[in-house]
């Protein structure tokens, strides 16, 4: 995968200072004609941003759990030039981006990774979104002490760390705020498995509770 990573995650002490960053990134794209794809995690986060966008009078696509039947078509046209897209992060898998007339020359699609995930796997692929087959392609990551992530899954000490690196241009700020976003990550996979395994255990436990055997089939 050929694409250049524009910067280390860059850090916020709030969600409101986080977007406002990340709607100047995509202005400044935009005025050159480079197409962004922005993943968000929810479906508030995407109206957020669009609502951000919309008062700047940009346009954009906006894709979530609202518009699932457009998700293709929608995703497929990313590529294309001065093109915005807000997209769940998972949306449009199996569709492929192609690269507009022009686009290739000006660095290729730009993925911004707006809110880290619970998995690092997802991060990966949307990241993987461009720089597709050879192609140019960028990537930037947003990170706010505010984020879902880091409130859930980092201590009150971290979440305080962060917060202060934000506001301070601490030393090797840059490693440890990776380091901090992987240790996020690995307790919310941890955590998911534990549930799934949880549910399992449950299902099991429910099946040698009934009290009845399944009626055979003739």
């Amino acid at each position: 995968m050929l694409f250049r990573s524009t910067a280390s995650p860059r850090l916020f002490d709030g969600a409101g200072r986080k977007w406002q960053a990340v709607v100047a990134k995509i202005v400044s794209l935009h005025e050159r004609g480079q197409p962004v794809l922005v993943g968000v995690r929810s479906v508030e986060s995407s109206e957020t941003l669009a609502a951000l966008l919309a008062a700047r009078s940009l346009p954009f696509e906006l894709l979530n759990a609202v518009r699932h039947a457009e998700e293709a078509r929608i995703i497929a046209r990313a590529g294309e030039p001065g093109r915005i897209t807000i997209a769940t992060n998972m949306a449009g898998r199996g569709t492929d981006i192609r690269l507009g007339e022009g686009v290739p020359a000006m660095g290729g699609l730009h993925v911004i990774i707006a809110e880290t995930n619970e998995s690092g796997r997802i991060d990966r692929q949307l990241a993987g979104r461009c720089g597709r087959q050879g192609d140019p392609g960028s990537v930037s990551v947003f990170v706010s002490a505010e984020d879902g992530l880091i409130k859930r899954f980092l201590s009150r000490p971290s979440r305080a760390a962060v917060a202060a690196g934000a506001r301070l241009r601490l030393p090797l700020r840059s490693v440890w705020v990776r380091a901090l976003i992987r240790l996020a990550q690995r307790r919310a996979e941890a955590d998911a498995f534990s549930r799934r395994r949880g549910v399992l255990k449950s299902d099991d436990w429910l099946d040698n509770a009934l009290p009845f055997e399944p009626a055979s089939r003739a």
